[in-house]
């Protein structure tokens, strides 16, 4: 199964939703909002349940999201992808051969510009568009990227996500656990 065949990319950010993402269908999930003390026996007992992770390097208590935090994480834990708004991160991830989602947020107009920038030159694997009620210019960022995107944030309910897949994304970020199954 490749990421973008999973629709709903499960964001776990607690131990409660770890156990209900095992309990799930879905293989591969985002982990946010852990200390990064707590990563190698969650990185463990996800593999273990034959699930993949990728992990927001940004978004870990500890975990420099640089080149050694990368690195720790591909030799350490072998996990299968990260994503970040760090460029740097990116282009390791994709050297060391794992997933690479880029990150971004859109604000407004300028924003939009430096990130398309960014992302034509950097190439990452997929992009995460937030907030993700700001579907409607997908199709603009796919044209100008020519990439896979998934949408995150603010997603509450199931036609919140029906919006963006309607509007080109491959797939949603969430951290609703009553939207994985959908």
């Amino acid at each position: 199964m490749h990421i973008e065949d999973q629709k709903i990319l499960p964001a776990l950010s607690n131990f409660k939703s770890i156990k209900e993402f095992i309990k799930s269908k879905n293989i591969y999930c985002i982990l946010i909002d852990f200390q990064l003390a707590e990563l190698e026996d969650i990185v463990l007992e996800l593999k273990e349940n034959n699930k993949k992770i990728i992990v927001h390097v940004d978004l870990i208590k500890g975990l420099a999201s640089n080149e050694f935090g990368v690195i720790y994480l591909i030799q350490k834990l072998h996990i299968d992808g990260i994503i970040s708004t760090k460029h740097q991160a990116i282009l390791l991830a994709k050297k060391r051969g794992i997933i690479a989602i880029q990150r971004i947020f859109l604000k407004d107009s300028l924003s939009l510009e430096k990130s398309l920038k960014l992302v034509n030159k950097v190439n990452p694997d997929y992009l995460e568009i937030l907030p993700a009620i700001s579907n409607s210019i997908l199709t603009t960022i796919i044209k100008r990227t020519s990439m896979k995107v998934f949408c995150g944030g603010l997603i509450q309910n199931q036609s919140q996500i029906d919006d963006c897949l309607q509007n080109g994304a491959v797939g949603v970020t969430t951290s609703n656990t009553s939207l994985w199954n959908q």
